[in-house]
């Protein structure tokens, strides 16, 4: 390869950082998992499932670097076109989900900018605020089923100016008592008893949340060939992407817990939920006494970010899995129809069906900040079942007849023994977090996360029906 077209392991590291970590993460972890308890399951995680996971993606990345479908394709070379539409069938139908949480998110953004508090949005009727998220998420489909997209190009700028300030937020935190000794802080108390959390029952079914967190890495596998030394510099780099991936999980949950009481939280979990990124911010801005700027701040780029994705997601997961040659023959013709604008027109008709109906479902909740962390909840089960098919295909790649045919140049682990167990455990774990993360207290909740997979689940075994019937 060009010596001009190589990139730096650390500079794989830094792009897979700012692909992989977001400022969320870190508040999710704090509320779900009782402060900085969380820091004893970060590390958990890091260690025993985010690294081999990202040497996974690697190895397959090196395998098929002509493949330009991502997981689908993997999964075509390993394991068929029928089980690559079941592939890309289930990263589309993960966004379904994410679609009807989108719409939602800007719009608590939005109110931040305007009323600077989270009252305002939390006194809307729920059936109010699902209607105007119904009315967002129509509006963006039109513009998807037109062929525009002018959001898209913020999107990357969004998601960079994102993730600049979750590190800005860490180094002010930190210096803020210094700034500003007379501010009130919380007292942290890193003893062994409030470190190791209590592995109970909601212990075990918020796990899915870290999965969610940790996921997604495999958006860096075309690189890993683009390297001086893939087989030395690619795990150098996945290595150091985990301990800054750690590094700022743990300096993020610090700073959080000098903000705010775990007690508290519990107290108010759907407030924190959905308003404690703006806290945060808001309460930063106190310190450095800057009034609410950062927040606003934040708050602009997190109204970008989500509807800048949610076009994409509206878009791109739509035409990965209808563009697909190989998995056409298993998706009914009415899908496949285009309109003038190259738009899958009732491909996004099937979206509007699909995510319309969790948004009006959730009209119903009780006020609208439980909305949010419904949402949250149920993208943690959800979006991971995608990952899934990450550990499916090498495990696949792993068997011998496939790995004579394809020949890495990069391989994460040289026994296939050991390659085998790294593969099975990270598909267990993942599967075991996704079936934990249906149980709720909230009945409402648990239904809506066992009946919304399994109603997908139907629609991706009926497809390939009407294409065969349609073919005979």
């Amino acid at each position: 390869m060009d010596q001009s077209k190589r990139i730096k392991w650390s500079t794989l590291a830094f792009m897979a950082f700012s692909t992989v970590w977001g400022f969320g993460n870190v508040l999710n972890g704090f509320i779900y998992f009782n402060g900085i308890q969380v820091i004893f399951s970060w590390i958990l995680m890091f260690a025993l499932y985010f690294v081999p996971y990202a040497l996974m993606v690697g190895e397959l990345g090196s395998a098929f670097k002509e493949a330009g479908g991502g997981v689908s394709s993997w999964i075509h070379e390993t394991m068929g076109p029928k089980m690559a539409y079941y592939a890309g069938f289930t990263y589309w139908a993960c966004h379904i989900t994410y679609i009807a949480s989108k719409g939602s998110g800007g719009l608590k953004a939005l109110s931040w900018v305007i009323f600077r508090n989270a009252e305002t949005f939390a006194s809307f009727k729920p059936w109010a605020i699902q209607l105007a998220t119904l009315g967002v998420f129509l509006l963006f489909c039109y513009i998807a089923s037109r062929g525009l997209t002018p959001l898209k190009a913020l999107t990357s700028i969004a998601g960079t100016s994102m993730f600049v300030m979750s590190l800005l937020y860490i180094v002010m935190m930190f210096a803020a008592p210094a700034i500003n000794p007379g501010a009130h802080f919380a007292s942290l108390d890193f003893s062994l008893k409030n470190l190791v959390p209590q592995f109970n029952v909601k212990y075990f079914t918020s796990l899915s949340i870290l999965v969610f967190a940790v996921g997604g890495c495999e958006k860096i596998s075309p690189y890993v060939n683009k390297l001086e030394k893939p087989e030395k510099e690619f795990p150098r780099s996945m290595i150091t992407l985990a301990i800054m991936v750690a590094v700022c999980a743990i300096l993020g949950t610090i700073a959080m817990g000098l903000m705010f009481d775990p007690k508290d939280i519990m107290k108010n979990f759907d407030a924190y939920n959905a308003n404690g990124s703006y806290w945060a911010f808001q309460k930063l801005g106190q310190y450095y006494h800057m009034g609410d700027l950062l927040m606003i701040i934040y708050a602009i780029c997190n109204a970008i970010g989500q509807f800048s994705t949610l076009i994409l997601s509206i878009d791109a997961p739509l035409r990965m899995l209808l563009d697909n040659e190989d998995a056409r023959q298993f998706i009914p013709k009415k899908l496949l129809k285009q309109n003038k604008y190259g738009a899958y027109v009732n491909g996004i008709w099937l979206v509007v069906i699909l995510s319309g109906a969790i948004i009006l479902v959730q009209g119903f909740v009780p006020n609208a900040d439980v909305i949010l962390t419904q949402l949250t909840k149920l993208n943690s089960v959800a979006m991971t079942l995608r990952y899934l098919w990450v550990f499916l295909a090498y495990i696949a790649l792993r068997n011998a007849t496939n790995y004579a045919k394809f020949k890495p140049e990069y391989r994460a682990f040289k026994s296939q023994a050991v390659a085998k167990f790294f593969g099975i455990w990270c598909f267990v774990v993942t599967a075991a977090c996704d079936i934990m993360g249906m149980y709720d207290t909230d009945t409402f909740t648990m239904v809506l996360k066992i009946i919304t997979p399994l109603i997908l689940f139907a629609l991706g075994l009926i497809m390939p029906a009407i294409a065969k019937h349609e073919q005979a």
